[in-house]
């Protein structure tokens, strides 16, 4: 299992990355295991303002489709265009070129309050 140790993570298998004076949002190498081969994302707009926990975006696989949350609050920035006609960069990089969307957070402190990764490896050990 794939955790990189310079991100965040939330109880919902979303992953935080810092990026200055924002935030990208993606799912976790876990997530994405678990959902099996994506064959489609639905996004949030530009513009959208997210409250930490509230539905951000869809993705759907050949197995189910999942809600994706926000881990933090703020207004979105950037989306993954690419997933549009790409899904399985979810799959294939997920914290890479399978990154969801970008946001400027409301509250900087609330990625402090994210579980640290090996808070999420231990979780992930509880879920097995």
């Amino acid at each position: 299992m794939n955790i990189p140790g310079d991100l965040r993570y939330s109880r919902t298998h979303e992953w935080v990355k810092v990026d200055g004076e924002t935030v990208t949002v993606g799912i976790t190498d876990f997530a994405q295991n678990q959902l099996s081969d994506l064959t489609f994302v639905e996004l949030p707009a530009p513009g959208d303002i997210l409250g930490g926990e509230d539905e951000a975006a869809v993705v759907e696989s050949v197995k189910a489709a999942s809600d994706i949350y926000a881990p933090v609050s703020g207004t979105v920035i950037e989306v993954n265009a690419a997933l549009e006609s790409q899904p399985e960069l979810v799959n294939t990089d997920p914290y890479g070129e399978g990154w969801l969307f970008r946001l400027a957070p409301a509250n900087a402190s609330e990625v402090d309050a994210l579980l640290r990764p090996e808070e999420y490896e231990k979780m992930l050990q509880g879920d097995a």
